[in-house]
């Protein structure tokens, strides 16, 4: 048997890479079915060679997974890098902080990647700076036009399985390409009206870039779901609201509209941002009304 990982699943077919072997296209034995178990890409593997000539084989095995997405449908992901484009289209924070929620609640690791830098200025820059440096995420400015920050980039990626988010339009696809070092996504242009890529990424595919490293690219979301939070759990997954939650008056202090709330005061104060913390009213209401039409 080998030890690999799954890079790709296609109409029942799993490609696994073989670290210096190559990519094995591989069926799923019976016994995953009858067990329910659907391997995922990210997962890593063990192997039965059929064909080692013809690079084919089946998945005999799948090894314990220490992490698991729903959206996408993935294993064993060590961090999220979110991409943003800080210009072309602006950025849509609220958008932003779902994608951050939603890491929280699947406890992914999370760096926040502002692209096309060199269409900003300066007080763009400060502004994101100012609204995320308490959240507890990294922060990082590239053009991936000019290939700036792509050096810093490739660091934080290294030895690691990064899934990459964001909405379309942004230059993921194109960012992917520098990081390869050939163009291994299509990238989609622009639209005129909307300011919003054409959807380019059809599958989720793990991309080998290096020794142990790899990144997933996704279908750019336009909207997302905030899976794993509800109302009253929601405070848990904006970081810089955690020195706080035990100094509210009320111990179910959820921020909104209790008297004495240590994170409204900190908000007051400039201490924690009041973009940040109007997305998270926000996304408190959204998550009430669902919890209140669920019984109805």
């Amino acid at each position: 048997m080998m030890q690999g990982k799954i890079i790709k699943g296609i109409a029942g077919f799993y490609y696994v890479n073989i670290e210096g072997k190559g990519i094995f296209e591989c069926n799923a034995k019976g016994a995953f079915r009858n067990a329910k178990i659907k391997p995922l890409v990210g997962d890593d593997v063990l192997m039965d060679v059929v064909d080692e000539e013809k690079l084919k084989g089946n998945v005999a095995k799948i090894l314990e997974r220490k992490s698991e997405m729903i959206r996408p449908a993935c294993a064993n992901v060590d961090q999220a890098l979110v991409i943003f484009s800080i210009r072309t289209p602006d950025p849509n924070f609220n958008l932003l902080d779902r994608f951050l929620v939603y890491m929280e609640s699947c406890e992914i690791p999370a760096i926040i990647c502002f692209n096309k830098d060199d269409l900003a200025n300066a007080g763009d820059i400060e502004m994101i700076k100012e609204a995320y440096k308490n959240s507890g995420y990294g922060l990082l400015f590239v053009s991936a036009k000019k290939g700036e920050g792509i050096k810093d980039l490739e660091a934080l990626l290294a030895g690691k399985t990064t899934v990459v988010a964001g909405p379309s339009g942004v230059g993921k696809s194109s960012l992917i390409n520098l990081l390869c070092g050939e163009t291994a996504m299509e990238t989609g242009n622009i639209s005129v009206k909307t300011e919003r890529g054409k959807h380019t990424t059809r599958h989720s595919e793990l991309l080998h870039i290096g020794e142990d490293t790899y990144i997933m690219d996704t279908p750019g979301f336009t909207s997302l779901d905030v899976f794993g939070a509800g109302p009253d759990t929601l405070k848990y997954y904006y970081n810089e609201f955690s020195e706080y939650n035990d100094l509210c008056r009320f111990r179910t202090c959820v921020h909104v509209n209790e008297p004495s709330c240590a994170v409204k005061q900190a908000v007051e104060e400039g201490t924690i941002s009041k973009m940040r913390y109007e997305n998270y009213l926000e996304l408190y209401k959204e998550l009430a009304e669902k919890e209140r039409t669920k019984y109805l």
